[in-house]
């Protein structure tokens, strides 16, 4: 078979799978036509569920099955596609890296325009290199940590890190780009560019999501994605080559794959220009009789041999004259054995974990208690991307080093929604347990409670008049009352007013009052996560 074909046949897998992935990313959210019908949902009706199989690609990455089983002890659904993946790879090689990875191919793109070593120099720089054994070493650091308790995969696994920059970073930016351009035309006195504006809102918004979405640390994201993609300037596949702890675990089971690339001794003449193209450093001018775990399937040498001499066989590795081992770097490895040790202990200093409940670490509904929760989660974003109300950000301190961008919900951005349970269906290793919206109603599903400031809240205060949180307030029956009483005003006078109370034992933590009071900046109603009923630990009532 002419490697030619597979050349294309890779450049079109790469397209369609990134196709998808953005695809799914986009419709990880609230169906456009679903409407919830309240009785609907108090008789089990109501579940409403994303439409396309957003998981997917999560499903087939190795890495997450992996740590999530090392650290939660669960097979997490849909494991039979990783187990695939690995079978697959043991024959055929790291075909993943090369025709599947949705951030593979961005660094293929970047790498591929206006690459920073050109000519001859780019040929002789363009050689493996020791420091490839880095990835190894992470990959240790990860396998490591989750054995002792906390999950990292999800900072440093490529479909984590393309997920969470595109969904949390790359869209919410152009979306607010678009939002204010659209804002501008809309308040213009030319009547054809506010109507263009208002037709052009609907277009897009499906897409970018409607309104201003941001998240908390959203630029720190946006800026990570922008530094894998500037490493290739140094080396082409920079990330895959040294850092990506996939293809380290990937390259581990391509070593022994029979599927090999050879070349044509006959026909080669030394040009070198196959190693110029090589993605992944990989040395096909070599023979390829070195190990195969390098190479990414990307079949550049095919396509830029001037004599067509690079061939594809069933062989099996040869061992003689060589370590029986890939290069993993000793040194990479201890240090990622050591820091696999140090970061879940570090982590926990902070008490957050064990002991000290930070007040505002409120988790999404359905969340696993703590400890477990760490043990599961990937930080990828999808539940965050799926929330309606843009209530789920990445926590910043408020779950502690261990926590960090992990789910929270902060009240002021949002609330959560009381017949909505998209977080649980879109959590891809059940960090996020299912449940369905009647179980959230009627067990109910607390996460934490709500509490007046009394001197904030205007009616406590003697200022005025509100009863916006007890209007607000979801639950039947409301889990906020008023009890009418005088007050003393600022001027002295007796006034007599509603004053809101909370019902702690109705009161899921759901934020809403909190979201709509109006007292800007720090609501005179607040949620906190004392009340919870994830854990025995945090709950009040008993």
């Amino acid at each position: 078979m002419k490697l030619r074909y597979l050349l294309w046949l890779r450049r079109i897998s790469q397209g369609v799978f990134l196709f998808l992935f953005v695809l799914l990313l986009v419709k990880t959210r609230l169906p456009t036509q679903a409407v919830i019908d309240y009785s609907g949902v108090m008789e089990g009706r109501g579940d409403v569920a994303v439409d396309a199989p957003v998981t997917i690609f999560f499903q087939i990455d190795p890495l997450v099955w992996l740590t999530s089983f090392i650290s939660g002890h669960t097979l997490i659904q849909g494991v039979g596609w990783a187990a695939a993946v690995l079978l697959l790879t043991l024959l055929m090689g790291r075909f993943f890296c090369g025709f599947v990875c949705p951030l593979g191919t961005l660094n293929h793109l970047a790498g591929s325009i206006r690459p920073s070593l050109k000519g001859r120099r780019r040929r002789e720089v363009n050689q493996p290199s020791p420091a490839r054994g880095v990835k190894y070493g992470i990959l240790a650091v990860v396998l490591v940590s989750a054995a002792a308790g906390l999950n990292l995969a999800g900072f440093v696994d490529p479909i984590a890190i393309a997920f969470r920059s595109l969904a949390l970073a790359v869209l919410p930016a152009f979306g607010i780009g678009l939002k204010e351009i659209f804002d501008a035309m809309a308040g213009s006195d030319i009547k054809l560019l506010a109507l263009a504006s208002y037709a052009a809102e609907e277009i897009v918004s499906p897409v970018f999501g409607y309104g201003y979405r941001t998240y908390q640390t959203g630029w720190i994201i946006g800026l990570v994605l922008l530094l894998i993609l500037f490493l290739n300037r140094i080396r082409p596949r920079f990330w895959c080559r040294f850092l990506c702890p996939l293809g380290a675990l990937l390259g581990l089971v391509a070593r022994f794959s029979p599927l090999r690339i050879t070349s044509d001794a006959a026909a080669c003449t030394g040009c070198g220009q196959c190693n110029k193209d090589c993605q992944g450093a990989a040395d096909p001018l070599s023979g390829y009789d070195g190990p195969s775990e390098e190479c990414l399937r990307c079949f550049n040498c095919a396509g830029t041999c001037p004599e067509n001499a690079v061939r594809l066989q069933w062989r099996m590795p040869r061992t003689a004259g060589r370590k029986a081992a890939p290069d993993l770097k000793r040194r990479a490895v201890l240090a990622g054995l050591g820091a696999g040790l140090a970061l879940p202990l570090l982590g926990r200093l902070d008490g957050r974990v064990h002991t000290v409940y930070s007040a505002d670490l409120v988790r999404p509904p359905g969340s696993l208690p703590e400890t477990d929760f760490l043990q599961l989660c990937q930080r990828c974003g999808l539940c965050m991307k799926a929330c309606p109300t843009n209530v789920i950000l990445p926590a910043l301190a408020e779950a502690g080093f261990a926590g960090f961008w992990t789910p929270v919900l902060n009240m002021n951005h949002g609330y959560c929604e009381y017949t909505c349970n998209l977080c649980a269906g879109v959590c891809p290793t059940g960090a996020i347990a299912p449940f369905t919206v009647a179980e959230k109603t009627t067990k109910p599903i607390r996460i934490g409670s709500a509490y007046v400031d009394r001197g904030r809240c205007l009616p406590w205060s003697g200022n005025g008049p509100c009863i916006v949180c007890e209007e607000h307030c979801p639950t039947a029956p409301k889990a906020i009352y008023l009890v009418t009483a005088a007050v003393e005003g600022p001027d002295g006078a007796p006034r007599e007013v509603q004053l809101p109370q909370v019902n702690l034992a109705r009161c899921t933590g759901c934020g809403i009052c909190q979201n709509k009071c109006i007292v800007r900046g720090k609501p005179a109603i607040r949620v906190i996560a004392a009340g919870e009923s994830r854990h025995l630990r945090n709950r009040i009532l008993l």
